[in-house]
């Protein structure tokens, strides 16, 4: 009888030890992946309406559109509940966005109607960038402030 216990308890471990070590590996890489894309196409679009980059409404308006892109990527898979700073190395994404996932969701929309405002915006000139920029931007940290840890 005890040693079934044992067997039970050591098999329990197990199990509990490999759902813990789960490998978000792909599902990080992609997360990060979209983030970056976003800052590439952010920072275009910022040095244009800043006059560090010259402005060009093609490029403004590739980098928009690749912005919406991003911001219509399905999510869901992107956040698996255990693949944040205090479970897995190399995310900055902070436990308190699984217990309130939903309103992480809603800002991920409201990033994508700041999308489609920028988007209309790019080809219409360097002055219409900044208004437009500015609303990507506080969208972003919107997110940010609450359900990202500071860079160490």
């Amino acid at each position: 009888m005890f040693r079934a216990f044992i067997v039970a308890t050591s098999a329990t471990a197990v199990l509990a030890t490999a759902v813990m070590a789960q490998d978000f590996s792909a599902e990080l890489k992609a997360r990060q992946g979209q983030f970056r894309i976003l800052a590439i196409n952010v920072g275009i679009l910022g040095g244009m309406a800043k006059g560090e980059i010259a402005y060009d409404a093609e490029s403004a308006q590739a980098a928009a559109d690749s912005i919406v892109a991003v911001s219509m990527v399905s999510q869901a898979p992107l956040w698996p509940a255990g693949s944040d700073n205090m479970s897995i190395d190399g995310t900055r994404a902070q436990p308190n966005i699984w217990e309130n996932l939903p309103d992480v969701m809603t800002k991920w929309g409201a990033l994508g109607d700041a999308a489609k405002v920028i988007q209309a915006a790019a080809g219409e000139g360097q002055a219409a960038l900044g208004p437009a920029l500015g609303q990507l931007g506080d969208a972003c940290k919107s997110c940010h402030d609450t359900y990202r840890a500071p860079a160490n």
